[in-house]
Formats: C-alpha cells, structure tokens, sequence
C-alpha cells in the first residue's frame, strides 16, 4: 500500500505540486475511514502533546499545584510567544518557585510579530520562556515536583518521560518502536498513523474514569482556550474557533495535524509525507468539512484550502485543491 495523493496545487490550468500522505479517521474501536497507510510508523511530534500531559494531570500534580484550564492549555500548546504565554509561564514557573533557567526546552525567536518586533528592536534576545513548548515544559516541571525527579526531566530514562512513554503507549495501543529528540529536547515516541488516531478517538469518547477525566479536563481546556494553544494566526486557533469548540485542533512539526471532535467520539490523525504545513492545514481543513465540523463556505476553509493563491500584488495566480477521492 501506497501514501494517498491528498493535496495538489493548481497554476496556469495545469497541476504544479503534488502532496501526498496518510490520513485515518478513528473511533474507539479503531479505523473508520482512511487514506494511504493506516500503519506507517510517524513522530506525531507536537500533536501529541495532550498525550504527554496526562500523567500531569491523572498523577494529581496539576490539582496539588493548583493548575487551572488555562495552565493546561498551555500544556498542550505549541504557542507563538505571544506576552500572553511567555507572562503565563513565567507566572507559573514563579507558582512552583522556579525560573526560566529550570526549563530544558532551549531559546528561539518568538513567531509572534508585536513580540518578536519588541526583542528585535530593543536589542533583546529570546529567554526560553518564548520556546513554543515553554507550557508544555512547565508541565513537566510541575509533574518532576510531584515526582521529586532530578533536574534534568527531558532524559529519556527519567520518571517524568517514562510517565510519558507509558500513557502513549497505552493510549495509542501499541509498544512504541522508539524515539527520536524533539526541537525542544524532549523525547518524542513514535506509533503508527493508525495509533495516534486512536489516541485521539479516545480523548474524544474518554471513559469515566481517572484517565478519562484527565483526557477530558485537557480536550476542554483546548477548546476553551484556543488563543493559549497556538497564539493568534496559527491553523490551530482558527480552526478551533471555527469550529465553535466542537474540535481540539493540534499541529506537529514535519506535518502532522491531529483533531479530537468530542461530539462524535472520533479522533482524525494525518501525516503529509514531504513535510509541507501548508499541505496539512488544508487536508485536515477538508477532512474537517467532511465530517460535518466545518460549512464549505466558512472563511477558515477559504484560508486554507478553498481561496485563490494571490502573488505579491495581490493577482490570483494559483489554488489549492484536494485530490481526487480525498476525502471521499
């Protein structure tokens, strides 16, 4: 079996690019639709961040700190180092009587215009607090306390990743094959396709029970605060509220885009084989109007799948389309 042809981009009459990939639809029981290889092996990378959140929560450390939904939405946030999130974090860094030099996620230049223009024009470089994985590191932190872990909480070995590999594994179903090291330094395991759409199924139909609760408090405070899981601008966010809260919308690195849509207990995962953002945001926009979240006409699918492409004037001069038979 081969990838699926999913998004191609059209100029001058004629097909210009071609991405092709891997998509499932899943429920609790597993695959419901899919396109491509349900089984390929992927770093879901940032898109599994509510994933590595839950010992957070289903260990107590989040009640015991006092974490609100805003401070597990930036648990599960790739932000874009807005003040918003960079004064968030250090609030909670400073709740837990640590700093910025307790995180392990590495600087770099916020995505953020205002904040990015503020640094470069007063001369400033980036803390690490402006990483987009600050929250997700805070996180961590507030676990390895409740733990009484060493300082170093990214090492594969220690008890706040192995916390992480056993709830990944036991989400996705599968023993994971193994990992590789995340932009931000922390491990990130890998499942297949097919795995991650079931994680997310899972997150969305979660049982009652502790695990089911930590996935639920971490989907609603996704959903509820949208701004805090990317920053304004990002796909994420703009799918989200799009959506009317009906989907907690995660991106990844290397193009891989997750969805939980809690209302039909189904999870979506894709994977874009070339690695084009732009090719993800538009699969899972479609994907989104093909399981009813999304109106054909609403402007977020215009912004990423449906609007002419414009050049520098502003002169229409291409669009994007879904192959044909996706999504279905």
């Amino acid at each position: 079996m081969r990838s699926a042809e999913l998004i191609e981009l059209w100029r001058g009459g004629q097909r210009e690019s071609l991405h092709c990939g891997d998509a499932v639809v899943c429920d609790t029981k597993g695959v419901v639709e899919a396109w491509g290889r349900p089984g390929t092996i992927v770093f879901p990378r940032s898109s599994c961040k509510m994933i590595q959140a839950l010992p957070l929560v289903e260990s107590g450390a989040a009640d015991a700190a006092g974490l609100t939904d805003r401070h597990l939405a930036l648990a599960c946030a790739s932000h874009n180092g807005a003040r918003i999130h960079v004064d968030a974090v250090e609030g909670w860094l400073r709740a837990l009587g640590m700093a910025e030099p307790d995180l392990r996620c590495g600087c770099h230049m916020p995505r953020d215009p205002d904040e990015n223009r503020r640094l470069t024009c007063g001369d400033e470089g980036p803390s690490q607090l402006h990483n987009n994985c600050s929250g997700k590191h805070a996180g961590f932190l507030t676990l390895n306390r409740h733990l009484r872990g060493g300082a170093e909480y990214v090492d594969p070995g220690h008890s706040v990743q192995q916390a992480v590999k056993a709830a990944f594994e036991e989400v996705t179903g599968e023993n994971s094959p193994g990992f590789g090291i995340d932009g931000c330094s922390a491990p990130n395991w890998s499942c297949s396709l097919a795995g991650l759409g079931r994680a997310m199924a899972a997150f969305a139909d979660p049982p009652d029970d502790t695990r089911g609760r930590a996935m639920r408090r971490l989907v609603d405070a996704m959903r509820a605060h949208p701004e805090l899981v990317a920053g304004e601008g990002p796909a994420c966010t703009i799918l989200m509220r799009a959506t009317g809260g009906r989907v907690a919308a995660k991106t990844g690195a290397e193009a891989v885009f997750v969805a939980i849509l809690p209302n039909q207990g189904l999870g979506v995962a894709l994977k874009v084989t070339d690695g084009a953002t732009r090719a993800a945001e538009a699969a899972i926009t479609a994907l989104l109007v093909h399981l009813g979240v999304l109106g054909e006409s609403d402007p977020a699918v215009g912004r990423f799948l449906t609007d002419p492409l414009r050049n520098w004037r502003g002169i229409p001069t291409g669009e994007m389309r879904t192959a044909p038979g996706f999504p279905a």
